[in-house]
């Protein structure tokens, strides 16, 4: 869990969670903006089955319902604009550089600037930018990509890992002996692998094989540093905490991250040990899964056994349909959408946890269209084109906004559930989940293109 040294700093970790401390996605806040207009709904069936086999849904922009395609496609390019834009303040063309995560609202009220680079928003841009995979596209995912791997290198501690967040002003790294300028510096499972599923796709995008190495780097720190198959139900704990001490919880969050990111290693090496490896973190995620309606628990208690019940996140059931695609979790990706739609002024979509469903996270928006568009039951890809037209609809009419990228919540002070509020300001995660939602790129799996 994160214990930030920057009062500003909103944390690390998807699951993160330890009562009192901050998340890798929120931050302590006061005061809540609220946002007036009539609610538009998207509707609640009953448990659906995934598609044959779980296969991904092919359709294209063109074939969804609701805005017209070439608004869709506008707000797609707009979205990559603001990527952009983010990634150029520090620097531009193939220089390594970081970007700030969170952008305007409440930070700018900050008395000092928050201009954080969290390693895991960090990475689902590289994500995103490989999505879409124009040149300029490729090199910002490349210079991103490379500039973690120098603080990959440039780690104090050199065991492989890298920390929450990073100080974009700072960087690049400073001739030695000034250290790297880390803002979070806890090493969590999670971002591990979400800085190990960003380096597995520009290997299998450029051929580079620093970028392999680098994921190799963080496969085996999260085996050395995480495996756990003594305390039952086996699978990877949390990492290690701010003081380099083990978290000793297992999070499903971190281990959906984990089977999607050793899959990956397993397909990328044709080393079976990795798939070996993916298949105890996943069979902790089964582990997690409720049998009476099919929704996942948050993981265990620092005793690495017992159920953590409270709160029921949102990113656990859509993440884990994404990373398998297995039809189990199909009931997973339901209990979202009847369990934690939120309706905030013009806004629809799901909240982050059943702590709070007033407000609308859209990071988690675009988490729940993707695994719509995978699942592709009767009735998902209208649910789905539903859930991005109000991200649209936020891009647009934020007052936070730029018309462009897209803000964490739909109003300030989205209570988590964990110790930590959301805010209505810009976020390059949010953005690039959208983007991941709208270009049908499912971050944990490599297309056949990958793999040649």
């Amino acid at each position: 869990m994160t214990e930030s040294p920057r009062p500003s700093d909103p944390g690390s970790g998807p699951a993160d969670r330890v009562p009192g401390t901050l998340t890798r996605r929120g931050m302590v806040l006061g005061g809540a903006a609220a946002v007036a207009a009539a609610a538009v709904a998207f509707g609640t069936p009953g448990v659906a089955s995934a598609a044959p086999g779980g296969a991904a849904s092919t359709a294209t922009t063109a074939q969804r319902p609701g805005l017209p395609v070439l608004s869709r496609i506008r707000s797609r390019d707009l979205a990559y604009d603001y990527l952009d834009l983010r990634m150029d303040e520090y620097g531009s063309g193939s220089a390594p550089r970081l970007p700030r995560s969170y952008y305007g609202g409440y930070f700018a009220s900050l008395p000092t600037e928050f201009v954080s680079s969290f390693a895991y928003d960090d990475s689902l841009m590289v994500l995103a930018w490989l999505a879409r995979r124009r040149r300029g596209d490729v090199q910002r995912a490349t210079a991103l990509g490379d500039a973690l791997l120098s603080l990959q290198a440039a780690d104090p501690i050199g065991d492989g890992r890298t920390r929450a967040s990073y100080q974009p002003d700072t960087f690049p790294v400073a001739t030695p002996p000034r250290p790297i300028d880390i803002g979070s510096p806890a090493a969590y499972t999670g971002n591990q692998s979400w800085v190990g599923l960003a380096f597995c796709r520009l290997y299998a995008a450029t051929r580079q094989r620093r970028f392999l190495d680098g994921a190799l780097r963080l496969g085996t720190w999260i085996e050395t540093n995480a495996r756990d198959d003594v305390r039952q139900p086996a699978g990877y704990t949390g990492g290690r905490n701010a003081d380099d001490q083990p978290i000793t919880y297992k999070s499903t969050e971190h281990n959906i991250d984990v089977t999607g990111f050793f899959t990956q290693l397993a397909q990328l090496t044709g080393d079976r040990t990795w798939a070996r490896r993916a298949a105890l973190a996943e069979s902790f995620v089964r582990a997690m899964q409720d049998p009476t309606d099919g929704h996942l628990w948050t993981g265990t208690d620092p005793d690495g056994t017992t159920i953590n019940r409270t709160p029921i996140p949102e990113d656990v059931q859509t993440w884990a349909y994404l990373a398998t695609l297995d039809r189990r979790y199909a009931a997973s990706v339901t209990w979202v959408l009847d369990h934690l739609t939120a309706h905030d002024g013009p806004y629809t979509g799901p909240s982050f946890s059943d702590t709070d469903t007033s407000k609308v996270w859209f990071e988690g928006s675009g988490h729940l269209a993707l695994a719509l568009e995978a699942r592709g039951a009767r009735g998902d890809q209208a649910r789905a084109a539903t859930i991005l037209d109000s991200v649209q609809l936020a891009q647009r009419t934020e007052p936070n906004g730029d018309g462009k990228g897209i803000v964490s919540a739909s109003s300030d002070g989205l209570d988590t559930g964990f110790g930590d509020l959301y805010y209505a300001s810009l976020h390059t995660g949010a953005t690039a989940w959208y983007l991941l939602a709208v270009t049908g790129s499912n971050p944990y799996r490599l297309d056949r293109s990958d793999l040649r």
